[in-house]
């Protein structure tokens, strides 16, 4: 598996309630892979709000803190809304294997967000080993990601 994100930093990792057992399951098998988490919570599947989890996860990416994000919720679009408030974060929601490909060839994802609710988990592994080992293709996909930020 060649990883195309820098793994010599931990992979952010986080979820509401309704992920709270996705990522626990994905934290373990990336473990078990030998690549290093940071687990920005929740901790337990009781009521949370989303933004305090995706918020972290995704300035930890943005601050080059950690190689990408992860992020699982229910629908997966309550974190996806949240990580693209940050500026150099693109946050793809991902329910199939082409839709995690894609996000990484055309749009340079460094968040893949994941809906819990809406997906197998070991489709959940799938996507994330698809997004870990996809190049971004740059070319005239460079030209439309350096249109994204506001700023």
């Amino acid at each position: 598996m060649d990883i195309v994100f820098d793994i010599t930093k931990p992979i952010a990792i986080g979820s509401d309630h309704a992920g709270f057992e996705y990522k626990e399951a994905i934290k373990k098998w990336l473990t078990d892979k030998g690549l290093q988490v940071k687990d920005f919570g929740t901790d337990s599947s009781a009521s949370v709000d989303y933004p305090d989890f995706a918020h972290p996860v995704a300035s930890s990416v943005e601050n080059n803190e950690t190689a990408f994000g992860i992020l699982f919720c229910g629908s997966a679009n309550g974190v996806a809304i949240t990580a693209n408030k940050h500026q150099q974060i693109r946050a793809g929601l991902s329910w199939e294997d082409d839709v995690a490909k894609l996000i990484r060839q055309h749009n340079d994802a460094n968040v893949i967000c994941i809906p819990a609710r809406f997906v197998a988990l070991a489709l959940a592994q799938q996507m994330i080993e698809i997004f870990m080992t996809t190049p971004f293709e740059g070319g005239r996909h460079a030209n439309r990601v350096n249109k994204i930020a506001c700023s």
